[in-house]
């Protein structure tokens, strides 16, 4: 097959293809979720600031050795 002879022709399907994609791309964004609603941010007078306690027994003599070798 004399692929100079269909030029035209894959021109033409080529035009086609991207004219569908292109159609199909707009399209999409109908489909798409809605957005979560924005939230507020805090002011920093309202904000707590975070606390971590640990609670845990304090390591023997012999536990502190055995773990430093």
């Amino acid at each position: 097959m004399n692929l100079s002879k269909h030029m035209e022709f894959i021109f033409v399907g080529a035009l086609a293809l991207i004219g569908v994609s292109a159609a199909a791309g707009a399209a999409a964004p109908k489909f798409l979720a809605a957005r979560a609603p924005a939230v507020h941010a805090a002011t920093a007078q309202n904000i707590a600031p975070p606390v971590v306690v640990v609670k845990t027994k304090r390591l023997t003599a012999e536990e502190k050795a055995a773990l430093a070798e």
